[in-house]
């Protein structure tokens, strides 16, 4: 199966209108802010650090970039074309890879791992606003990804931060200027419950190794000047313990 069209038609064009700065887009925080507090739980864990690490989800691939400093290989994939292109326009240095990948597309992604072997998985995001029919078929996925060796990282925004973001959109000034773009789009964050997302990748076959809470930092501000940050839940994830 591949991912739903309306899902893919939504990022498409959030991506498409998306500007090309630093930090234009809702989450797309300074790495030290985010993929950097996120590498300090998750690399004790990596078994393998030589293996690829696919960055699912990457998005114009700010994080992506981060994480080739710190792993040999790195492949940043989205199912967008248009952040694919974005990622490739700001990486100056060709220090990594992007590829257009549907991560719901169980034989794309079985190709995709006999190309790279077992990898290791870092994933921001990207579960907790699928359309419904495509959590399972996702963590399937990267189960796939992850082999025997692999590890993988996925971070959630947790179900208060859905509601604490749904509360901004419905306020009388509408919500703020970067987030409008994600409603916009018919993008929905923080819809999945947190005691599911554990038990999508238990029924993929594979184990919580550890997990925890991390706040998720934002690019935008609230009025009283504040960084916005939304509450978020990580798992390690593997074969075994």
């Amino acid at each position: 199966m591949s991912v739903t069209s309306r899902y893919k038609d939504a990022w498409e064009g959030f991506w498409s209108e998306a500007p090309g700065e630093p930090g234009a887009v809702f989450w797309d925080a300074e790495p030290a802010l985010t993929a950097g507090p996120h590498l300090a739980v998750y690399e004790p864990h990596v078994m393998d650090p030589g293996l690829t690490l696919v960055d699912l989800g990457c998005g114009n691939g700010t994080q992506t970039r981060f994480l080739a400093d710190r792993f040999p290989q790195v492949l940043g994939v989205d199912l967008s074309a248009a952040a694919i292109e974005l990622a490739r326009q700001q990486d100056k240095q060709s220090e990594t890879r992007f590829r257009e990948i549907d991560a719901v597309d169980g034989a794309m992604v079985a190709q995709l791992h006999a190309e790279l072997g077992d990898t290791n998985v870092y994933m921001r995001g990207v579960l907790h606003q699928c359309d419904a029919q495509d959590r399972q078929p996702l963590a399937d996925s990267i189960a796939t990804l992850v082999g025997e060796r692999g590890r993988a990282f996925v971070v959630e925004l947790a179900e208060a931060a859905g509601q604490h973001l749904r509360t901004l959109a419905q306020a009388s000034s509408g919500p703020p200027p970067k987030l409008q773009p994600v409603f916009r789009h018919g993008i929905q964050p923080g819809v999945v419950a947190d005691a599911d997302v554990a038990e999508f990748f238990r029924r993929a076959g594979l184990t919580v190794l550890a997990s925890g809470e991390l706040p998720l930092t934002t690019t935008e501000y609230a009025p009283d000047g504040s960084r916005i940050e939304l509450p978020s839940k990580w798992l390690v994830l593997g074969r075994d313990g």
